[in-house]
């Protein structure tokens, strides 16, 4: 029986990726919209960071409900033999604009009645709290180094999720630019647990040859 002491010594790895490319024709911020799958591309992505990720010591997989990340986590949990889990806290942050174009000259934000809903970019005011997604996020990634204690856990999420739950860990502040986010499509961002704190943060991009140059970088596209 392990000591106490080694017990919180136990290393354990979460790594959390967001989906692939998404068949979106319209252009629409889809967000928590249901029927919307991978493109042909965003499944080779999933197939690409499912192999990047076949040979470590992964004993969990889990995913937003959301088809893409559904989707995305498949041939994760295969290529291990493992059932695949579904966690809405790992689901994308909900967004008032959601199921419109967002643009000055051609979507959401040329009439005046959405302008309300931009005044505070530090909550942010069009959506889902930082602070809260931090809780939710915080919380499924918890349940998922509970799961795979002492091996690596997967997550499937989205982009804004990811990117404020690793800025919690790296106590950076939450509201940022979106256009700064290091989180692109199929990336992995990897947390290691000594016990139960997070002792370092990580990132790769395993698909980053398959995404199209234009979403390469921080920005991805509409819904994430």
């Amino acid at each position: 029986m392990s000591s106490p002491t080694s017990a919180g010594d136990e290393l354990t790895v979460v790594h959390v990726v967001r989906h692939g490319e998404v068949h979106n024709p319209d252009g629409v911020l889809y967000g928590r919209a249901p029927g919307y799958h991978l493109s042909e591309l965003g499944r080779k992505m999933a197939d690409r960071v499912a192999e990047h990720l076949a040979g470590r010591d992964v004993t969990y997989v889990v995913a937003s409900p959301l088809e893409r990340a559904q989707e995305t986590a498949t041939p994760i949990a295969k290529a291990h033999g493992l059932d695949l889990a579904a966690d809405r806290r790992l689901i994308e942050a909900a967004n008032i604009f959601e199921g419109k174009t967002f643009g000055v000259g051609d979507g959401a934000l040329r009439k005046p009645a959405n302008w309300k809903y931009l005044t505070n970019p530090f909550r942010p005011s069009w959506g889902e709290p930082y602070v809260d997604q931090v809780v939710r996020m915080t919380a499924a990634l918890g349940a998922a180094r509970d799961a795979a204690r002492g091996h690596e856990a997967v997550c499937v999420s989205h982009q804004l999720p990811i990117w404020v739950v690793r800025s919690f860990a790296e106590r950076r502040r939450l509201w940022h630019d979106p256009r700064r986010r290091q989180c692109t499509l199929a990336s992995v961002t990897s947390f290691t647990y000594r016990g139960d704190e997070i002792v370092s943060v990580g990132y790769s991009e395993p698909a980053i040859d398959l995404v199209p140059p234009h979403l390469r970088g921080a920005k991805g596209p509409k819904g994430a």
